[in-house]
C-alpha cells in the first residue's frame, strides 16, 4: 500500500488456512497421475542447459505481438495492399503500359501506384514499429535469476529460460509461469496482483508446497534440483495439474503454487520460483491472438463497387474495341491517308481481330479513369487527418494522468460510426473498484442521509417534468419548487437530497470508502439511539467478518486494508469511521480498537478467531466463529439478504419486515446490499461441529467441498438478524452517463469479466445495465453433472435452459420488460461450442444486457467472435489489461484503456482513451462524422470519375474508336492530383452535419451509421447514375454547341483542342459546383479548395498555353487566343454547370421538404433559431432523438419515477371519496 510498509514476517496462513485447518503431513495428497497425451512436459529445475536440446528445445521468454517481421514484412505487406482490387487493377494496367499499345507513357502509370502502395506499406510499418518498441521494453525488463553457486544475478526478460531459478520482489511482474518455491513469509504464502490476467484488483494467495519452504536464500540454490512433470501449454488460468520430483518424493502440484506471468508481486518482500512455462508456452501468451489486419467495411463494401466499375470498364473496352475492328475492315481501307495496315499490325483491315484485341488493350487503360487510384491516397490522407483531429480533441483530454486519445491505426476511423454492440472489460474499465458507505439498516432503523446517483437523478427529472424546466438553463432544481408541483407528494414521498444543512457541521473531509452521513451514529452518538446493543454488534460485525489484512500508514497513523474485495475495504474503513478500527491480524485472534462512545477512550479488544468460513458464489455468504473476551462463542455472518433470510430463527426475525423494506429502497436506489446476521454459540456445540468441519476439512477426495458445504450449513442456522448495508460502487467519472448516451444510440453492452458473479452482477446495478425489476436469466452449469464428468449431460441440460429462456422471452407481453443475461467461463464452455453458439447468441441478441463473468482471455476472444460473426455486425471490445488483448484484437474495433497497470492493452488497440467516459465522445461525435464523411467522399469520388471518366468512352464512339483522347495529357493528370483532390479532401476532413453538442445532444443521430445511410447501394447507385447524368449532359452539350458553330470571328468551327479543353472546363465547375452542395459545414479552407480549384484551372491554362508548342502542343495560347474572347466558351460553361447540378439540387429540396431526415430537421432548427426561442419544441425533438432502451440511467430514471407515479396515483386513489384517480401531474 503507499506509505506504508509491512510490518513484520508474519505466519498469513491464518488468514486463509488457519493451522487448526491444514492436514496433518501424513495426509498428504496423492500425487497426480499425469502420463498420456497433454502432460508430457517435463522441466529440470535449475539445470536450464537441458532445455536447449531436443527431445525438450522449449521456446524462449522472447515475446512478439508484431503483425511483421524483417523477411514477413514485405510479402505481407504487399499482400495487404494488393486485397484491394483497384491496386490489382492498375498493377497490370502498370504491367501493359510497358507495351507499345499504352495510350500513356509508362511512368505517368507505374509512378501512381508506386506512391499509392508505397505510401500505405510505410504507414503499416511505422505502426508495426511501434509494436516492436513496446514489445522490446518487456523483453528488455530485468529479473533477478540464479546464476550459479548460489549467485543471482539480473537478466533481461528475454534471456529467461525454462527451469531456471527466478527470484521476484515486492511489486515486480512476473516474468514467466514460474513455480513458487518459498517467499519472505515464514509458511510460504505470497500475495499476488491479477489484474492484467482476469481483470481483478483483489490480492490471491498463493502458498508454496511445504518441503520447499527451506528455499529462501541465495546461496542454498547452489545444489538445488528438481523435476517437474506437467501438462503441456495451454491456456486455461484456472487449472494446473502437474507433480514435483525433490528429495526422492513426488508431490503434487495445483494452481495454488503456480504464478503466472504478467500478474504482479505484492505485499510480499521477495519469491523464488521456477520457471515452468516461457514466453509463447506462458498461460497469458497462450491466450494472445496473433495481431490481425482489420479492413473496414466500407473498404470492404468500396472493392464491390470496384468491381462493378471493373466490369463496366471491361464492358465498354469491348464495345470500343469490337467498334474499332469493325471500323477496321470495313471502313479503314478507303482511309487512304492512315495508309493501312501499319508496321506494328495495331490496325490491319486483312486482321480485325487482332487489332481489335490489340485495342482492348489501349481501352483497358485509356477508360481506367472509371476506377480512381487516387481515390485510396485521398482516403489515406483523409483518414490521417481525422485521426490527427482524435488526438488533438481538447475534450477527450484526461486532464488526471495528462493522457490525450489517441488513433493507433487510421484505418478504421470510419468504422466508429457504425458500431452495433460494444463488448466491455468491467474492471479499470467501468470501474475504478472504490465503494463507498453510504447507508445502512440497524435494528429496523434506516441510517444515511446521503443520496445514491440514481436516487438524485430521479429527483431532478421528476422535478424537470413537474416544472417543466429544462436541464440545460436550470440543472439544478428547486426543491422548494418541486415540492408545490407535487402538491401533497412532498410529504409523501421522501426525495432525499445530499447532506442537509443541519447536518453540515458534522461533516469531515472525504475519506475514500465513507460517504455516509447521519450524525445519528458519529461521534458515538449511536449509543443514545433506542438499540445501542444491536448497533454495536453490527459495527463488530463489520470489523471483525473479513479476511482482510491491515497495514498501518506510517504518514498518517491509520490503518489501510488489502481487502479481497471492494466492498470489504468499505466496511473497515466505515468500522474505523464509527469508532471500530481492525488494526492487528494473527494467527488465531483479531485484534480491533473500540472509541467508547462517551470518554471516546481507545480500547484494543482481543477476538479469538476459531474458524472462518469462506464465501463462495455458491454460498452467497461468509462467516467468523470467534471468542470474545468474555469467554462468548459467536458467530458472525454476512450475505445476501435472500440467503440471510432463509436462515434465521423464529426468534431472529425481529427486524425482518421494516429491513426487508429498507433492501428495497436500496436496491431502488442503485446500491450493493448485505444482510448482517450473528448466533451466540455453547462451547459443547461447537466442539461437535468444529470436529466434523476439521474432519471434513483435512478429507482428501472429489466430494471435500461438498462435504464442507454441508457443515457449514450445519452451524450457519438459527441466526438473528442485526442489519443491513449498503454500499454505493464507485464508477469511472462519467460511466453511467457514457452508458446512457450510448444506450440511447442505440448501441448494445455486453460486460466480459474475469470477476465473480455476483461482483459482475453487482457492478451490473451500478452503471445501469441491470436494474429492480429487470428479469434475470441466468445460465449456469451443475456441479452434479460436472461431477459426474458427463459432458454429453451437461451440454443437454444448458440446451435446455437457453431453449426455455428463449421461450420466456418471446412470450412476455409488457411492453416494459427487459432481459438480463448472466453466464459464467464454466458454462460459456459448452455455450460456444458449435452446436450451442447460435442458440446462445440468439438468446443474448433478445436479451437488453448481457454480463459473462468467470471468463478466461480465451472465451472474451471467442465471444467477441462469436457476436462479430454470429450477427454481422460491427462490434468494439475495450479493456485495459492484458487479459483484454485477445478480444480487443478480434473485434472490429479495438479500443484501450491507457490503465495503470501496463500498456499490453493499448498496443494491441485501434484506439487508445484514457477513461471510458471517452468512448462516448469517440463514437457518438467523431464516428458519426467520420463515417458520413468516409462515405460521401467516396460516393463523390465514384460520381466525378464517372463523369469524367465516360465522357473519353462517348468521344471514342465519335471518332472511330482510335484511342485517341478528346483531352490534352496534362488535363488528366491534374484532373484527380490538383483539380478536383483538395476539395474532395476538405470534405472527408471538416464536413459537418451537426455540430458535436448536437451529436451528443441527439444520439439517435448516430444510428445513421450502424443502418449506412449514407452508403448503401441506393446511394451508391444513385450518385453513379448522377455521374452518368452528367457525363451525358457535359459531352452531348458541348458537342452539339460547337458541332457546326462558327468560334472564332473569321467562321472558323472549334478544333478538338478548343473543345476538349471547353469540355474539361465545364468538368471542373460542374463536379466543384457539385461538393459545394453536397457540404453542410463551410469554413474557410472548403472556400479555399472549392473556388481556389476552378481558379487554379484557369491559372494553369493560361501558364501552359504561354509555354513553347514543343510542351503545350495543341494547347499553346489556347486561353488568351481561342476561348476567353470567345462568349461561347463562358456560355456553354454555364449552361453545362448550371444542367449537371439542376437535378441534385431538385432532389435535396424536395427531400428537405418532405421526407427529410434527422439531421436536415436538426439543421432547419438551428438555421431557424427555434431552439433558442422555442425550448419546448427543442426539448420535444430531443426526447424523441433517442433510441428505445431499456439500459442505462436513463432507463432506470424512467422505471423509477413510474414506480413513484404508480403510488401517488394509488395514495390520491385512496384519498378520493369518489376513487377517482388523480394524475400527479
Amino acid at each position: 500500500m503507499a506509505h506504508g510498509r509491512i510490518r513484520a514476517k508474519l505466519r498469513r496462513s491464518s488468514l486463509y488456512t488457519f493451522g487448526c485447518m491444514r492436514a496433518p503431513p501424513e495426509s498428504t495428497e496423492d500425487p497426480h497421475q499425469s502420463q498420456g497425451s497433454g502432460y508430457s512436459r517435463t522441466v529440470h529445475c535449475n539445470q536450464p542447459r537441458l532445455h536447449q536440446k531436443k527431445p525438450f528445445k522449449y521456446v524462449s521468454n522472447y515475446t512478439s505481438t508484431t503483425k511483421y517481421n524483417i523477411i514477413t514484412f514485405l510479402p505481407k505487406a504487399l499482400f495487404e495492399q494488393f486485397r484491394r482490387v483497384a491496386n490489382v487493377y492498375f498493377l497490370l494496367a502498370a504491367i501493359l503500359s510497358l507495351t507499345p499499345v499504352t495510350p500513356f507513357s509508362a511512368v505517368s502509370m507505374i509512378a501512381p501506384l508506386a506512391f499509392v502502395v508505397g505510401l500505405s506499406m510505410a504507414k503499416e510499418a511505422l505502426e508495426d514499429w511501434r509494436r516492436f518498441i513496446q514489445d522490446m521494453k518487456v523483453n528488455l525488463r530485468k529479473a533477478s535469476v540464479h546464476r550459479e553457486n548460489g549467485e543471482f544475478s539480473y537478466k533481461p526478460w528475454m534471456k529467461i529460460r525454462v527451469g531456471d531459478v527466478v527470484k521476484v520482489e515486492k511489486d515486480q511482474f512476473f516474468p514467466a509461469d514460474l513455480l513458487l518455491l518459498s517467499s519472505s513469509y515464514d509458511d510460504g504464502i505470497c500475495y499476488v496482483e491479477t489484474m492484467n490476467l482476469d481483470g481483478e484488483t483483489n490480492l490471491k494467495v498463493k502458498r508454496s508446497l511445504e518441503v520447499t519452504l527451506p528455499l529462501d536464500d541465495d546461496g542454498v540454490f547452489k545444489d538445488f534440483e528438481g523435476t517437474i512433470r506437467s501438462e503441456d501449454p495451454n491456456p486455461n488460468l484456472y487449472t494446473f495439474v502437474g507433480n514435483l520430483e525433490y528429495d526422492r518424493q513426488i508431490y503434487p502440484l495445483d494452481p495454488s503454487q503456480i504464478l503466472l506471468r504478467d500478474s504482479k508481486l505484492r505485499n510480499t518482500a521477495y519469491v523464488y520460483g521456477v520457471v515452468i512455462f516461457a514466453g509463447h508456452d506462458s498461460k497469458v501468451m497462450q491466450n494472445a491472438t496473433k495481431s490481425p489486419s482489420k479492413r473496414s467495411r466500407i473498404e470492404k463494401q468500396m472493392d464491390k463497387i470496384i468491381y462493378f466499375l471493373f466490369t463496366l470498364l471491361v464492358l465498354i473496352s469491348l464495345i470500343s474495341s469490337i467498334g474499332f475492328a469493325v471500323k477496321t475492315k470495313y471502313h479503314m481501307p478507303k482511309w487512304w491517308y492512315m495508309k493501312p495496315p501499319d508496321d506494328k499490325g495495331f490496325y490491319d483491315p486483312s486482321k480485325p481481330a487482332l487489332s481489335g484485341f490489340y485495342h482492348l488493350v489501349t481501352a483497358l487503360i485509356l477508360y481506367g479513369y472509371l476506377i480512381p487510384i487516387s481515390l485510396y491516397v485521398s482516403i489515406e490522407v483523409v483518414k490521417v487527418l481525422q485521426a490527427l483531429f482524435i488526438n488533438q480533441d481538447i475534450h477527450m483530454y484526461d486532464d488526471e494522468t495528462g493522457t490525450p486519445a489517441q488513433a493507433r491505426t487510421s484505418n478504421l476511423n470510419e468504422e466508429l460510426g457504425q458500431v452495433d454492440t460494444i463488448l466491455s472489460d468491467k474492471t479499470g474499465t467501468l470501474t475504478c473498484n472504490q465503494m463507498d458507505f453510504l447507508k445502512c439498516s440497524i435494528a429496523g432503523t434506516a441510517y444515511g442521509r446521503s443520496s445514491s446517483e440514481v436516487e438524485l437523478a430521479a429527483a431532478t427529472q421528476m422535478a424537470m417534468d413537474l416544472d417543466g424546466q429544462d436541464p440545460e438553463s436550470n440543472p439544478t432544481p428547486s426543491w422548494r419548487n418541486s415540492g408545490q408541483s407535487f402538491g401533497q407528494s412532498k410529504d409523501e414521498i421522501e426525495l432525499e437530497t445530499v447532506a442537509t444543512s443541519k447536518d453540515e457541521k458534522y461533516q469531515k473531509h472525504v475519506i475514500k470508502g465513507f460517504s455516509f452521513e447521519d450524525r445519528r451514529l458519529m461521534n458515538g452518538n449511536w449509543s443514545k439511539e433506542p438499540n445501542p446493543d444491536a448497533i454495536l454488534l453490527f459495527f463488530r460485525i463489520l470489523a471483525l467478518c473479513h479476511t482482510a489484512i491491515p497495514e498501518l500508514n506510517e504518514e498518517t497513523g491509520s490503518f489501510n486494508y488489502e481487502a479481497e474485495s471492494p466492498d470489504e475495504g468499505a466496511f473497515l474503513v466505515a468500522a474505523r469511521e464509527f469508532g471500530f478500527e481492525y488494526c492487528k491480524r494473527t494467527q488465531t485472534s483479531i485484534i480491533v480498537r473500540e472509541r467508547h462512545p462517551f470518554t471516546q477512550e481507545i480500547t484494543e479488544r482481543e477476538f479469538k478467531l476459531l474458524n472462518l468460513l469462506d464465501f463462495t458464489s455458491k454460498r452467497k455468504r461468509m462467516s467468523v466463529i470467534v471468542r470474545d473476551e468474555d469467554g462468548e462463542i459467536l458467530l458472525l455472518c454476512k450475505g445476501a439478504d435472500s440467503i440471510i433470510f432463509d436462515r434465521l430463527s423464529k426468534s431472529g426475525r425481529m427486524f425482518e419486515e421494516a429491513t426487508t423494506k429498507h433492501l428495497n429502497e436500496y436496491g431502488e436506489a442503485g446500491l450493493r446490499t448485505l444482510a448482517l446476521s450473528y448466533r451466540k454459540l455453547e462451547e459443547a456445540e461447537y466442539s461437535a461441529w468444529n470436529a466434523e468441519f476439521l474432519k471434513a476439512k483435512t478429507s482428501i477426495g472429489g466430494d471435500r467441498e461438498a462435504m464442507l458445504d454441508r457443515v457449514s450449513d450445519m452451524m450457519e442456522k438459527d441466526l438473528i438478524l442485526v442489519g443491513a448495508t449498503a454500499v454505493e460502487d464507485k464508477l469511472q467519472k462519467g460511466v453511467p452517463q457514457c452508458i446512457d448516451k450510448l444506450a440511447q444510440a442505440g448501441l448494445k453492452l455486453w460486460v466480459l469479466t474475469g470477476d465473480k458473479m455476483e461482483t459482475a452482477i453487482n457492478i451490473g446495478y451500478a452503471c445501469s445495465l441491470l436494474r429492480p425489476g429487470m428479469k434475470q436469466i441466468s445460465i449456469t452449469t451443475n456441479a452434479d453433472l460436472l461431477a459426474q464428468d458427463s459432458k454429453e449431460a451437461a451440454r443437454e441440460n444448458i440446451l435446455m435452459q437457453i431453449t426455455n429462456a428463449l421461450q420466456m422471452v418471446k412470450l412476455e407481453k409488457d411492453p416494459h420488460a427487459a432481459f438480463a443475461l448472466i453466464i459464467d467461463g464454466k458454462t460459456l464452455t459448452y455455450a460456444l461450442e458449435a452446436d450451442l453458439k447460435h442458440h446462445f447468441l440468439n438468446l443474448a441478441v433478445d436479451c437488453s444486457s448481457v454480463i459473462c463473468c468467470r471468463v478466461s482471455p480465451k472465451q472474451k476472444a471467442l465471444v467477441t467472435r462469436l457476436v462479430k460473426e454470429g450477427t454481422g455486425k460491427i462490434t468494439l471490445a475495450i479493456g485495459d489489461g492484458a487479459n483484454d488483448v485477445g478480444m480487443i484484437q478480434e473485434a472490429d474495433i479495438g479500443v484501450g484503456i491507457s490503465g495503470v497497470e501496463g500498456m499490453q492493452a493499448v498496443m494491441a488497440s485501434d484506439f487508445a482513451i484514457a477513461q471510458f467516459r471517452f468512448l462516448e465522445r469517440l463514437l457518438v461525435v467523431h464516428g458519426h462524422w467520420c463515417y458520413k464523411r468516409i462515405a460521401q467522399m467516396i460516393c463523390y469520388f465514384f460520381y466525378k470519375n464517372i463523369a469524367f471518366g465516360l465522357t473519353l468512352f462517348y468521344f471514342e464512339a465519335f471518332t472511330a474508336f482510335s484511342g485517341q483522347s478528346v483531352y490534352d495529357d496534362w488535363y488528366m493528370l491534374l484532373f484527380n492530383v490538383v483539380l478536383t483532390s483538395l476539395p474532395v479532401i476538405s470534405l472527408g476532413v471538416f464536413e459537418q452535419d451537426v455540430s458535436s453538442e448536437i451529436c451528443l445532444q441527439f444520439p439517435a443521430l448516430y444510428q445513421q451509421g450502424p443502418r449506412n445511410v449514407f452508403f448503401d447501394w441506393y446511394r451508391i447507385f444513385g450518385w453513379m447514375g448522377n455521374g452518368l447524368y452528367s457525363s451525358l449532359i457535359i459531352f452531348f452539350l458541348n458537342i452539339i454547341i460547337f458541332y457546326d458553330q462558327a468560334f472564332r470571328k473569321s467562321g472558323q468551327t472549334a478544333d478538338m483542342a478548343a473543345v476538349g479543353t471547353s469540355m474539361f472546363t465545364s468538368i471542373i465547375w460542374a463536379v466543384n459546383c457539385q461538393i459545394a452542395l453536397t457540404m453542410s459545414h463551410f469554413t474557410w479552407i472548403q472556400h479555399f479548395f472549392i473556388w481556389g480549384s476552378i481558379v487554379f484551372w484557369y491559372i494553369f491554362l493560361l501558364l501552359y498555353g504561354a509555354m513553347s508548342p514543343i510542351f503545350s502542343g495543341n494547347a499553346y495560347q489556347i486561353l488568351i487566343e481561342a476561348l476567353a474572347s470567345a462568349p461561347l466558351y463562358w456560355a456553354t460553361t454555364l449552361l453545362v454547370t448550371v444542367a449537371c447540378n439542376l437535378p441534385y439540387l431538385a432532389h435535396i429540396s424536395f427531400q428537405r421538404s418532405f421526407n427529410p431526415m434527422d439531421h436536415h430537421i436538426i439543421q432547419e432548427i438551428k438555421y431557424q433559431k427555434k431552439d433558442v426561442v422555442d425550448r419546448h419544441m427543442w426539448r420535444r425533438e430531443r426526447s424523441k432523438a433517442r433510441q428505445e432502451t431499456k439500459i442505462g440511467f436513463t432507463a432506470r430514471v424512467d422505471a423509477k419515477i413510474r414506480h413513484l407515479r404508480g403510488r401517488l396515483q394509488k395514495k390520491h386513489s385512496a384519498l378520493s371519496p369518489r376513487g377517482d384517480v388523480v394524475s400527479p401531474r
